[in-house]
């Protein structure tokens, strides 16, 4: 299996690299800055299990083909520029639905978790990162590189899931106070959904 200190650096470079704002990052802020700390952690749980998912096409191989493929990358690409564009669409006309007071808010957890989970899946450079960063740990003279490449993958993915949670907590505790004025809660969701349309717009333009 995975050398410890090889196993110790990898986890240290991650945690690294997953507290730098990045896509899931702004997903898990939007979300728990209008609808509370939960739905936050929802969507970082959605974007755990996507990354799971990911890690599972890097050991079958799906993610070789992606790579290898450009038509089958711009189309994945441009499933989940459309989806964010959706989303943040959908996010800018609605209709304001946030009541405190009932406790009513723009998302629900589950909702947002499948939501999270989708937009991950449907992120090919998250794919072809994958493919690209997990094996440089693998040592093929251990042995058991599936499972090398597993635990690698589960590993990103639990850290990944740690930065949500901070960022869910910190970002919530200022949706609360935020929410409380009603400026913001006019405004709100414009502000996500133009953050939501932003991403999806610079999935569009990446390249491989």
């Amino acid at each position: 299996m995975i050398d410890p200190t090889v196993l110790l650096t990898y986890s240290l470079i991650v945690l690294g690299f997953v507290f730098i704002p990045g896509p899931a990052t702004l997903l898990t802020v939007a979300r728990a800055t209008t609808s509370g700390t939960k739905v936050g952690i929802a969507t970082g749980a959605g974007i755990t299990a996507g990354d799971f998912l990911h890690t599972i096409m890097a050991v079958v191989g799906i993610s070789a083909i992606i790579a290898a493929s450009a038509t089958l990358f711009t189309i994945v690409k441009f499933l989940g520029a459309a989806y964010l564009v959706y989303l943040g669409l959908k996010a800018i006309f609605e209709k304001n639905s946030v009541d405190l007071a009932q406790g009513r808010v723009p998302i629900t957890a589950p909702h947002a978790f499948r939501q999270a989970i989708l937009a991950e899946v449907l992120n090919p450079k998250t794919a072809l990162f994958f493919l690209a960063f997990l094996p440089q740990f693998v040592a093929p003279e251990r042995g058991f590189v599936v499972a090398q490449l597993t635990v690698l993958g589960i590993v990103f993915a639990l850290i990944g899931f740690f930065s949500t949670i901070v960022y869910s907590v910190a970002a919530g505790g200022l949706g609360n106070f935020l929410r409380r004025n009603p400026t913001v809660l006019k405004w709100q969701g414009k502000v996500v959904g133009s953050i939501f349309c932003a991403l999806g717009v610079r999935l569009a333009l990446q390249e491989r």
